[in-house]
């Protein structure tokens, strides 16, 4: 068999992983590759630390960069981070035409075009399975299985942090802080959960399979992004009784005029869907294609075992000659994104207010409605309090979102509201 070098760069939870996989299934991965892959080189601060494989034949550097020396086959690069030796390293080893892994979604969401055309240039592969939902297979599933059709609409699970505790304040009731608490305890949460809990992880995820999708060039700049932190354990009741679940969603959409809707924003998802039902730590990535139609696909989203899975398909398919174009096809047939604004995107709305419970006040918010021509489809108050603020919850028909937007900033200005109100989209899938 064909002897092959892999140097890791960076040996946390992934990295170890990825050194245990290659080390405990050697024999499997070998039949599928006819090759002896071995760790030949590693790059870490630690070097005490037990990471789990036997790592006395292989060269240690402190700087990732030095790797590069001793000539890998193939470099897995799994420091993280957008910028700094990360971005460097993969550089380096694209121009030095050696074949990259990465499971880093910050720099390939930020990067990917710059590096996706470094490979091409150097007739070297660059695959990043294992960036986006842990041990999914939902890009090759976007960039092989589903080459073939026109996606219109891409729904992801796609942060495990946020799944947990939205299902845990609906399975408990509890309040989210005290939820993101219990999942930092764990190890689900970062000690500042900044990227999971406020959508930034999910974002950057979101940009990579919306330029698989779309063949487009990933891009966040002009996407909104909101996160968990404001819903109330009465918002997962209200929508309970509704008929939806919420979950953080990272979605997109083709419009009729060719512009590409993406957002990440909690949502309200019917009970009816699979995507509703998808729990704890796991990620799920729905997607709507023509003429396959529906695609579901539900797993693991982080942690050793599921990002090594991925990092390891990737070697695999390096090792077997089946490595595409990063982003499907060529660089310079990969055009911008168009992005839908949001305020031209249709949908229909959840909205809670907290209100003074006095008359009038809903005959107040119904003419601003009217006034942005837009339907109640339903309306619910929570008790009744001359003395405290009340929970109003209401639903929405389908209407333009800039409308909605606006109602709402005229509703949270009467003195009757006594805190800005909070609205997610009610998604039909």
């Amino acid at each position: 068999m064909t002897p092959i070098r892999i140097a890791i760069a960076g040996l946390g939870n992934v990295g170890a992983g990825v050194g245990q996989l290659l080390q405990n299934n050697h024999d499997l991965i070998s039949n599928h590759t006819n090759c002896d892959i071995q760790v030949s080189a590693v790059a870490a601060r630690s070097k005490s630390k037990d990471r789990g494989f036997d790592l006395s034949n292989a060269a240690w550097h402190e700087n990732p960069l030095n790797l590069l020396n001793d000539q890998p086959d193939i470099l897995c690069e799994l420091i993280g981070g957008d910028e700094g030796v990360a971005y460097e390293l993969v550089r380096a080893a694209l121009n030095k035409k050696i074949p990259v892994v990465t499971a880093n979604k910050a720099l390939m969401s930020k990067h990917g075009v710059e590096l996706a055309q470094l490979a091409e240039q150097n007739n070297v592969p660059l695959c990043f399975e294992g960036a986006v939902a842990g041990g999914i297979p939902v890009i090759k599933l976007l960039r092989e299985g589903l080459a073939a059709n026109k996606i219109s609409k891409l729904y992801g699970i796609l942060n495990g942090t946020c799944n947990y505790i939205l299902t845990t304040m609906q399975s408990t009731g509890r309040a989210f802080d005290d939820v993101l608490g219990e999942a930092q305890e764990k190890g689900y949460a970062e000690a500042d959960p900044t990227l999971d809990v406020d959508g930034f992880d999910t974002a950057h995820k979101l940009s990579l399979l919306v330029a698989l999708a779309y063949g487009v060039k990933p891009d966040t700049s002009n996407m909104s992004i909101s996160g968990i932190r404001p819903i109330k354990s009465e918002d997962i009741n209200v929508a309970d009784e509704l008929g939806y679940n919420i979950k953080l969603i990272g979605s997109s959409s083709l419009a009729a005029n060719g512009k590409i809707f993406q957002i990440v924003e909690p949502s309200l998802v019917p009970k009816t869907s699979s995507l509703a039902h998808v729990p704890g730590v796991l990620n799920a990535v729905y997607t709507v294609g023509d003429p396959v139609g529906s695609s579901f696909i539900e797993g693991r989203g982080a942690g050793a075992g599921p990002t090594a899975s991925a990092v390891v398909a990737d070697i695999i398919d390096i090792l077997n000659k089946r490595s595409t174009y990063p982003f499907l096809k060529p660089i310079a047939k990969i055009q911008a994104m168009k992005q839908l604004p949001d305020n031209e995107h249709e949908g229909s709305y959840y909205v809670r207010l907290m209100v003074k419970d006095q008359p009038g006040v809903i005959a107040d918010i119904a003419a601003i409605l009217r006034d942005q021509k837009i339907s109640i489809e339903s309306l619910i108050q929570r008790g009744r309090d001359p003395l405290h603020p009340v929970m109003v919850v209401f639903t929405t028909h389908e209407c333009m979102r800039d409308r909605l937007l606006k109602a709402i900033r005229a509703i949270g200005a009467l003195d009757s509201v006594s805190e800005a109100p909070f609205f997610m989209p009610i998604l039909e899938i």
